[in-house]
């Protein structure tokens, strides 16, 4: 990444950690909350390989072409389900910004011999600054929402559990684990991992 390898290995690390938590998630909950711990599960990790430095791993070209397959599937696995709106529709919005992110990266990767990953490749390679601003804008407004539901008392849930911040299967926070506190902090560092590395286009 543009900010050097430190900040590679620690977005990295964020995400891996990130990803491995929602992979717990998947043994509980409803097949709803399943389905979706097993959505962020593949973002987090997805963003961990693609944010691993350069100098430790280039990847080969056809790599770039994995990610937008795969994350293109998520894409269209997504739609249906975004139309009821929730949480659906951010993993719809993360999945088209990892399909962008691996569309951009795949030039700047040949065009420099394979030696980059997300933020690696030339300086030049951008992508659509409009587009790359209004994910930046989006991605923004949800990591100031998440930590917004972190602070104490904002997940607190009115009179008969009703309305519950978070609680629902298709809210922002946690399901039915028992830590939405935990989910929420994991979608915030993976909605921080995102901002960072539409940062480096």
């Amino acid at each position: 990444m543009h900010g050097g390898a430190s900040t590679g290995w620690l977005l990295m690390v964020l995400c891996a950690v990130s990803g491995a938590y929602c992979l717990l998630r998947t043994r509980t909950g409803t097949p709803q909350e399943r389905r979706t711990a097993r959505s962020e599960a593949l973002m987090g990790f997805g963003m961990a390989t693609m944010a691993v430095p350069a100098a430790v791993l280039s990847p080969p070209g056809w790599a770039w072409a994995l990610y937008a397959v795969l994350f293109g599937a998520a894409a269209l696995r997504a739609l249906r389900p975004a139309l009821r709106g929730g949480h659906h529709l951010h993993h719809l919005v993360g999945s088209l910004a990892m399909v962008y992110m691996a569309v951009v990266m795949a030039p700047a990767v040949t065009g420099s011999g394979g030696g980059g990953h997300a933020g690696h490749g030339a300086a030049g390679a951008g992508g659509l600054p409009v587009l790359t601003g209004v994910l930046l804008v989006y991605y923004a407004f949800y990591v100031l929402g998440s930590a917004g539901r972190l602070l104490p008392g904002a997940g607190a849930a009115p009179a008969g559990g009703a309305g519950a911040v978070g609680r629902g299967p298709g809210g922002f926070g946690g399901g039915t684990d028992g830590r939405p506190e935990l989910t929420t902090a994991c979608r915030l560092t993976m909605g921080i991992g995102m901002f960072a590395m539409l940062l480096t286009l």
